[in-house]
């Protein structure tokens, strides 16, 4: 599944996520299985705390997983780590889903209200607040016109369908 994204995609998700911060470490993971975290950390030049605190943000999102082995000379354990690519595209798909349901919701509070806003656009209001405001822009004061919002409804509707072809 995985195997058929690019590491573009791949960052980008984590990204979106996560942050850009953990990038380096993907790139530490990628291709490796059971990484120290130690290791981890002396190959990013970060202490293994902060390499944690990254690891568990993936875990969080199940796109780490790891092997705890407990060292014999000093008593403590070390936690191995590897990347789980598998997990992309279900994250993918997952936020895919998310962003179509939320443009939906966008779409039909465009369909379903009116929009006002002043000549210097300082604010977009809906027709209730525009009564609130005697249709005043309470930013500069000028007359506030209703906006035709057509393009912004076919804006949508087109991000709407090519997020549908995604699938």
């Amino acid at each position: 599944m995985a195997d058929k994204l690019s590491s573009k995609e791949i960052d980008d998700l984590i990204i979106n996520l996560i942050g850009e911060e953990i990038i380096p470490l993907v790139g530490q993971l990628k291709n490796k299985v059971n990484v120290s975290e130690f290791k981890l950390a002396e190959n990013l030049n970060i202490t293994v705390n902060q390499v944690r605190n990254m690891l568990y943000k993936m875990h969080q999102f199940n796109l780490v997983t790891f092997i705890r082995k407990k060292d014999k000379k000093k008593g403590w354990y070390i936690y191995y780590w590897t990347f789980n690519p598998k997990r992309i595209k279900f994250l993918m798909d997952e936020l895919r889903k998310k962003k179509m349901e939320k443009l939906g919701d966008r779409l039909e509070r465009e369909k379903n209200n009116y929009f006002f806003n002043c000549k210097n656009r300082c604010m977009r209001v809906e027709f209730d607040q525009a009564t609130d405001f005697q249709f005043k822009c309470p930013e500069c004061g000028e007359l506030l016109e209703q906006e035709d919002n057509l393009q912004k409804i076919k804006e949508l509707e087109k991000e709407l369908k090519e997020l549908e072809k995604e699938k």
